[in-house]
């Protein structure tokens, strides 16, 4: 097996403060810019599994990079350059404690809630008659709480309001932003022979007050694709949809009796399934972006990632 990136210990000038979340490492510089780190770590069920997935970290950081940049024509956001496969460099922002969740279909969460008698989530209707992975007319906003630790949790736009989460103007500036970047999403995934069906964004206050658009986007940590030929057929036959996610980690935990659950033990990772999640993770990014992989050295990746920003930041 190849070498992963578990953990960055970067000495670089500036950092004010390191946050390790369960994926990424953030560096945020006293000049107002912020260092995102994506490492090789995979969590599924709020728990970080034992083993990382070489080229996991590069996959994400260069598939959000180029969502980024694709999509910056239609909401302002963080990013300002890659200097590595693993970094995005960018503008450091408060964030707004609220994940928007954009849904175009019927799957996930909102199809668990839906096949309960539920016809309402977070606030948006879903109307009746449908069945899983079916298309909503208009893609609904049904955002969440962003927990600092543990699930994210279901919210109604009054509840954020009433919580002072953000201000009218904020939310109003969030719906329109998720709702431009989720049909670009889909324009892009649809170039592709994919369907984007939900995502979730977020967003973060610069020091001057303006919303943009912070962390990820359109990767399959924090999205679910379609595979569009043959969506139709498999919906009038009632089969599952094939798609592109991190879904299938969540599948082969749960057949190992794995959820996250008190008292439960992580199954075995062995190579042969961990070098099967960089494959999918590699046809993920290839196939989102049209584009080849080039798989960077992974012998001493946090010496390669300190000298790319010790030479990018000058």
């Amino acid at each position: 097996m190849e070498g992963t990136l578990m953990r960055s210990d970067l000495e670089l000038p500036g950092v004010e403060r390191v946050y390790r979340g369960k994926v990424r490492d953030v560096y945020h510089l006293t000049d107002g810019r912020t260092i995102l780190v994506a490492s090789d770590r995979i969590s599924a069920f709020d728990v970080v599994l034992p083993r990382g997935i070489p080229h996991k970290g590069q996959v994400l950081s260069q598939l959000s990079w180029y969502m980024l940049q694709a999509t910056k024509h239609v909401a302002p956001n963080w990013a300002m350059a890659s200097p590595d496969p693993n970094v995005v460099v960018g503008e450091t922002a408060d964030t707004v404690r609220v994940e928007m969740v954009v849904r175009g279909y019927l799957a996930g969460h909102a199809w668990r809630q839906y096949k309960a008698g539920h016809r309402a989530l977070c606030g948006a209707t879903m109307p009746d008659g449908l069945k899983e992975n079916d298309r909503f007319l208009s893609p609904l906003i049904t955002p969440s709480t962003k927990a600092e630790e543990g699930h994210d949790e279901d919210i109604t736009p009054t509840a954020i309001l009433k919580q002072g989460l953000c201000t009218q103007d904020e939310w109003e500036t969030m719906c329109r932003y998720a709702l431009a970047l989720f049909a670009e999403g889909a324009r892009l995934a649809a170039e592709q022979g994919l369907i984007l069906v939900d995502t979730k964004y977020e967003f973060g206050r610069t020091k001057d007050g303006r919303i943009i658009l912070i962390d990820e986007i359109h990767t399959p940590d924090s999205s679910r694709y379609f595979y569009a030929e043959g969506y139709e057929d498999r919906q009038q036959r009632n089969e599952p949809q094939k798609q592109l996610s991190k879904e299938f980690v969540r599948e082969w935990l749960i057949a190992h009796d794995f959820m996250g659950k008190e008292g439960q033990q992580v199954p075995t990772m062995d190579d042969a399934f961990v070098q099967s999640v960089t494959d999918r993770y590699t046809e993920l990014f290839e196939r989102i972006t049209g584009q080849r992989l080039i798989a960077a050295p992974t012998e001493d990746m946090n010496g390669r990632i300190q000298k790319a920003l010790e030479g990018w930041l000058g």
